[in-house]
């Protein structure tokens, strides 16, 4: 007996368990008291459908104890099955009415469903953010490079958040608007003397068109300068022309001892060729001989005449004259 007892008791437990857990009765007395009108029917029903009605309930109760009245039990069930963060759209909610922030549940569960921290959002319309910049490098006209560090405070733009483009947006967009204006100046003494133009240049631009935030200042926060970009080119490029001239130079030489070598060849060819011929003035002087058209007298005459040429051209040349031995 003792043994049914125990188990009846303990299926009894377990059936007031399983009905507290489907009707959670403390928590629409909860509800009741702070003056949501739900009842246990639906809250039952809300387990049915694997909605937690922790979460809906105490959402119902923030938005009427701020007096959203508008905001039904529906809509947060709606929002929670569909993927949705049920307190933060009622955070966000209770936020925007008490800065006077124009937001209503449609737009808020829009911007919260796209992926954005809707309550996140209402606080940086109230309290705005400063983002810091990473180090800008650009290069002023006079060749010198600065580095530059900006800080950028912005507002969220409620209006903008569906759609609109995030922070990397604003970040590239107030570099490239600070590479810009650098790269614009004469000279870099002139972006150290009033850095405040780069800010102004780069807010005239309207960099927060199409993005989920609105830009209230870009302040410049540093300015170190960097390399003599300038100079550098300007020596990268004397070395090249050194090298185009050097290449140049070396293939003049190159054909200029080609053609030498040319010209020695020849030169060489020729005087085998005056050998060859001078080779061949013995054997017609001897055919001259046997065939009578060469004399004695002739020849002795010939000689004479290549001894006195000879004699001539020793004569014509000019004699150097001998060092004296001291």
């Amino acid at each position: 007996m003792e043994v049914i007892t125990i188990l009846l008791l303990a299926a009894v437990i377990v059936l007031i368990a399983l009905f507290f857990y489907f009707v959670p009765f403390l928590l629409w007395l909860s509800a009741r008291v702070s003056g949501v009108n739900i009842s246990l029917l639906q809250l039952f029903l809300m387990r049915i459908r694997k909605v937690p009605p922790q979460v809906i309930v105490s959402g119902m109760i923030e938005a009427h104890k701020a007096g959203l009245s508008t905001i039904t039990r529906d809509e947060l069930e709606a929002h929670y099955l569909a993927g949705g963060h049920v307190e933060r759209v009622v955070h966000a909610l209770v936020s925007a009415a008490k800065a006077n922030i124009e937001l209503d549940f449609k737009m808020a569960s829009a911007i919260d469903l796209a992926g954005r921290n809707v309550y996140e959002a209402v606080q940086m319309s109230v309290n705005p953010k400063v983002i810091d910049t990473p180090p800008v490098t650009a290069v002023a006209k006079d060749g010198i490079q600065l580095i530059a560090k900006a800080r950028v405070t912005v507002r969220a733009n409620i209006r903008q958040l569906v759609g609109g483009a995030g922070e990397d947006t604003i970040l590239a967009r107030v570099g490239e608007g600070i590479v810009s204006s650098i790269g614009s100046s004469i000279s870099h003494k002139e972006v150290l003397e009033n850095p405040d133009s780069i800010s102004k240049l780069v807010l005239r631009k309207g960099l927060d068109s199409g993005t989920a935030f609105e830009i209230l200042s870009i302040d410049i926060a540093d300015i170190d300068i960097g390399k003599n970009i300038g100079a550098t080119l300007q020596i990268d490029q004397a070395q090249a022309d050194k090298n185009i001239a050097q290449a140049k130079a070396e293939e003049r030489r190159a054909m200029a001892i080609a053609l030498e070598q040319e010209m020695k060849a020849k030169a060489q060819e020729a005087k085998a060729k005056v050998i060859e011929a001078e080779a061949e003035v013995p054997r017609a002087m001897a055919e001259a001989f046997r065939n009578g058209n060469l004399g004695i007298m002739d020849y002795y005459k010939m000689k004479n005449i290549e001894a006195d040429t000879a004699m001539r051209e020793n004569i014509a040349k000019p004699s150097t004259p001998k060092a004296d031995n001291k």
